[in-house]
C-alpha cells in the first residue's frame, strides 16, 4: 500500500505544477486585462500599473515568479483590482464558509442517498423502492441553479421560516437552505449508484452463499453486500465532494454566504489574474487530493487494485 500510495503522490506533483502552467497560459491569453475592463486610462498610468504588478514583463518571466512566489512562500500575490487584499486573505475569508456547507452538504448526501440506494435494493419492486426512485428522479431534475430560488421562494418569502440569505458565522438557519440546494442532486446519483450497485452485488454468488448457511439478513447486508456494492459510490465521491466544495457559485450567489464562489466570479469578470489562478489552483490540489483519497480506499477496499 506505502508503494501505491508514493506513486500516486509522485503523479500528483508534477500533475499540478501542469495545471499552474496551462492555467497561467490560458488567463493571460484572454483579451483585456485587469486595467483595461473600466474607463480608459491613460498610457503612463496603464505601464505604471502594468510595472508595479509586472505585467510588463516577459510571460516566462511572470510564470517564474508566480511559480516561485508559491513555492517558496506559499503566496499567491495580491489581488489586481482589491487594492488593499491579497489572494491569501480573499481564499482564507472565503474558503472556510465554502468548506463547512460543503462538507454538511457532502454528508448529508452520501448518509440520505446511500440510505435511499440499500433500502431500494433490498425492497426490490416493492413500494419503498417505488418512492427511493422516485426521490432520486425528482431530486436529479433539480439542480442547485433550479433548487435554490425555489427554496428563497417559498421558504422565505411564502412561509417566511428561514433567512433568504447571509451567513452570521454559521447558524443553522443560515446552513439550511444551502445545503439543501448543494446536496440534492448528488444524493440523487449516490442513491442511483448505490442501488444499481446493490442489486448486482445481492444477486452474487458469495451472498446466495451466505444466505444458504442461514446468516440473518443485516448481517448478509453488512458483512458481504455493502462493501463491494460501495466500490461504484467510492469512486463518485471524491469529484463529487470537490463538485460540492468548489461547484458552489451558484449558492454563493443566491445565498450571499461570502464563499470562494462569489470571489471566483468577480474576479473573472473583473480579469483579477491573481483571483482567478489562486481559485483554480486550489480546486486542482483539491481534485488531486481527494482523488488521491478515493484511489487509496478504493484500493483498500479492492485489493486487486494495488495490482
Amino acid at each position: 500500500m506505502f508503494a501505491y500510495i508514493a506513486r500516486r503522490l509522485a503523479i500528483a506533483v508534477p500533475t499540478l505544477l501542469l495545471l499552474i502552467v496551462f492555467s497561467f497560459l490560458l488567463m493571460h491569453a484572454a483579451p483585456g486585462g485587469p486595467f483595461t475592463s473600466e474607463r480608459g486610462l491613460p498610457p503612463q498610468v496603464l505601464a505604471n500599473l502594468n510595472a508595479k504588478y509586472g505585467l510588463d514583463q516577459p510571460m516566462w518571466r511572470q510564470m517564474l515568479t508566480y511559480v516561485w512566489g508559491i513555492v517558496s512562500d506559499f503566496d499567491f500575490g495580491p489581488s489586481f483590482i482589491y487594492k488593499d487584499r491579497t489572494v491569501n486573505a480573499i481564499i482564507a475569508q472565503g474558503f472556510p464558509v465554502t468548506l463547512t456547507y460543503g462538507a454538511i452538504s457532502f454528508v448529508v448526501a452520501v448518509v440520505v442517498g446511500v440510505s435511499l440506494g440499500v433500502a431500494a435494493a433490498i425492497w426490490h419492486n416493492s413500494w419503498l423502492d417505488y418512492l427511493a426512485v422516485g426521490i432520486s428522479i425528482g431530486a436529479q431534475v433539480l439542480p442547485n441553479f433550479v433548487m435554490a430560488p425555489i427554496l428563497v421562494l417559498v421558504f422565505t418569502l411564502w412561509l417566511g421560516w428561514l433567512p433568504g440569505g447571509g451567513w452570521e458565522g454559521g447558524q443553522w438557519q443560515y446552513l439550511i437552505m444551502p445545503v439543501v440546494a448543494l446536496s440534492t442532486s448528488f444524493m440523487a446519483s449516490i442513491a442511483r449508484i448505490t442501488r444499481s450497485s446493490m442489486l448486482e452485488v445481492m444477486n452474487s454468488n458469495h451472498i446466495r452463499t451466505a444466505k444458504a448457511k442461514g446468516l440473518p439478513m443485516h448481517k448478509v447486508i453488512v458483512r458481504h453486500a455493502l462493501k463491494p456494492a460501495m466500490l461504484p459510490v467510492v469512486s463518485y465521491l471524491g469529484p463529487a465532494f470537490v463538485t460540492m466544495i468548489t461547484g458552489s457559485v451558484v449558492v454563493d450567489m443566491y445565498f450571499s454566504t461570502g464563499g470562494i464562489g462569489k470571489a471566483f466570479v468577480d474576479s473573472a469578470l473583473n480579469r483579477d489574474y491573481a483571483v482567478m489562478m489562486g481559485v483554480t489552483i486550489l480546486v486542482g490540489a483539491l481534485t488531486i487530493l481527494f482523488n488521491l483519497l478515493v484511489d487509496i480506499l478504493y484500493a483498500w477496499i479492492d485489493p486487486k487494485i494495488r495490482y
